[in-house]
């Protein structure tokens, strides 16, 4: 049977290949997805209202399960590698089959949504899921459409979504029996062996990173939020940099935390809510998502609750990677319609667990291109299993595994948006300072959020700057409310030419990291490099 809301006549499961033996729920209401969710064992409410599921073995994503099916249309432009991984033809089709097959044995849940705010790059999208939870997560990160647009909805993509479906590696051509599969011909992706939710989102993200830069987008990883002015601001940066906390200003409404595009009308967000790590949070840290996370129709994903059905926070024995889920709305000051006009300021983010790079530093045209295409942050002991020190990480464009095309294609469009826009690009160091860490000490939250005023006001704009001697790096001379030797990173150690030897081994990590994308960038871009 298939329950309908404002169903197209002409749509039915059947042509996806699901032999429909249970219920197929059709872009059922919030409440109702949590009804058919608390009902099915799927998960549990909270005191607060929200709904608490665990993902099993997968607590977050899997990059190394991520392929993208080779084939004629589309097999030129992908930049083929460890992050794009081949996947046959045919065993596209047999990993598909496992998917369909799973979506056969009961219920599926099925939800019509837009990938894009702007109507003239947004994508349809029909996502056909197995449990009634990752349904209510599509309908939290997905655009919704109102009732005319659902009667008329002809979706362009659709994705499949069926924990249960296992790869068998020896036959399917996987690494495990996960699989997250992209296919741009079928216009399809399917995913199997995981529960983490995260994946339908980020694989429509990897949809729109290929097919917008021939339209003359950008697509950006970054979060997104305006002035009073109308003055846009991006905050670019890997996870635990603070790109969600620092974009979150009661002061500048919201455009989305997450996945944007800037096209030539201006910057507009891929989604229609917030994805955002919980671990720790209070409601004096972080007080707009603490009140998105305790609302009815958000999804907390492996948070713990204690003895009286409240989120503990801080319990991370499931994941560090704790994940709230809810509709942008949730939020107090957000831009509706998720569009606005061009940035005036580019800010990327870095936890440097060297302890070596400034905390806040102005980057020329081609330094931006190069840390843009570098991505870099670092890891610290105990956020991975074998994590016992500080480790280097690189992500292109801070978000390499959603990356189909050649990272220098993307870094061309920033510079070129940068010279059209009179934009400034800014490098903060949200990571330690005075040592590495286990030596040093985290910058202070307080001395970030002032170095963030600094530059979105335009305090920063006519300081005098002094480059730094290794990465080279233009760094203010004074900021605002901040201590003058915090500025000076080498300044903050006690050892100067302990931090020296760092700073030069952090150096030598990005020219290495740098040489595998040397063939696609500019020259000027390759000499922007430390010590360069």
């Amino acid at each position: 049977m298939i329950h309908a809301v404002e169903r197209p006549s002409r749509f039915a499961i059947e042509p996806l290949g699901i032999a429909l033996s249970g219920d197929a729920w059709w872009n059922l209401a919030a409440s109702e997805l949590v009804e058919h969710a608390v009902r099915r064992g799927e998960g549990t409410l909270t005191a607060d209202g929200s709904f608490v599921a665990e993902t099993g073995a997968h607590t977050g994503r899997s990059p190394n399960d991520r392929y993208i099916v080779r084939e004629p249309s589309s097999e030129a432009d992908i930049w083929w590698g460890a992050v794009n991984v081949p996947l046959e033809p045919a065993s596209w089709d047999a990993l598909r089959a496992k998917v369909t097959g799973a979506l056969s044995e009961g219920d599926v849940y099925v939800r019509d949504a837009w990938c894009g705010a702007d109507p003239a790059y947004r994508i349809g999208l029909r996502v056909v899921s197995s449990t009634a939870w990752h349904n209510l997560f599509a309908n939290n990160m997905f655009l919704r459409p109102d009732a005319p647009e659902l009667a008329r909805f002809d979706p362009e993509w659709t994705v499949l979504h069926a924990p249960t479906a296992q790869a068998d590696p020896a036959n399917d051509g996987t690494h495990g029996e996960t699989f997250i599969v992209l296919n741009f011909a079928a216009r399809e992706v399917i995913i199997g062996g995981t529960a983490y939710a995260g994946e339908i989102k980020k694989s429509m993200f990897s949809v729109m990173n290929y097919r917008l830069p021939p339209l003359d987008v950008l697509p950006m990883h970054c979060s997104a939020n305006v002035g009073s002015t109308g003055d846009v601001a991006l905050f670019f940066g890997l996870s635990g940099t603070g790109k969600t906390t620092l974009s979150a200003d009661p002061d500048r409404p919201l455009i989305g935390d997450d996945e944007h595009g800037w096209s030539p009308r201006g910057v507009f967000n891929f989604e229609g809510g917030c994805y955002a790590k919980t671990i720790r949070i209070t409601s004096s840290s972080e007080p707009e998502i603490f009140r998105a996370s305790t609302r009815f129709g958000t999804i907390l994903e492996n948070v713990v609750l204690d003895a009286t059905r409240h989120p503990d926070f801080d319990d991370a024995s499931l994941t560090e990677n704790t994940r709230s889920s809810y509709p942008i709305d949730h939020l107090d000051t957000i831009v509706p319609g998720g569009m606005a006009g061009h940035p005036r300021t580019v800010i990327f983010l870095t936890a440097d667990a060297f302890g070596v790079l400034p905390p806040v530093s102005r980057l020329s045209r081609e330094q931006a291109m190069y840390h843009f295409i570098s991505g870099y942050t670092a890891k610290v002991a105990g956020t991975e299993r074998g994590v016992k020190e500080p480790t280097a990480t690189f992500s292109a464009c801070f978000g390499a595994p959603f990356l189909p095309r050649h990272p220098g294609r993307y870094a061309d469009m920033l510079g070129r948006r940068m010279d059209e826009h009179g934009v400034s690009v800014w490098l903060l160091n949200t990571g330690w300072t005075g040592g590495e860490y286990g030596v040093g000490e985290r910058l202070s939250l307080a001395d970030t959020r002032a170095m963030v005023r600094a530059v979105l006001s335009g305090a920063l704009d006519a300081v005098p700057t002094t480059p730094h001697p290794v990465f080279g790096v233009h760094v203010p001379d004074m900021v605002p409310d901040v201590e003058s030797r915090v500025l000076d990173p080498r300044a903050t150690w006690k050892d100067g030419a302990a931090y020296d030897e760092k700073a030069a081994a952090l150096a030598a990590m990005f020219c290495a990291n740098f040489e595998q994308y040397a063939d696609g960038v500019d020259p000027k871009v390759l000499a922007a490099a430390p010590g360069g």
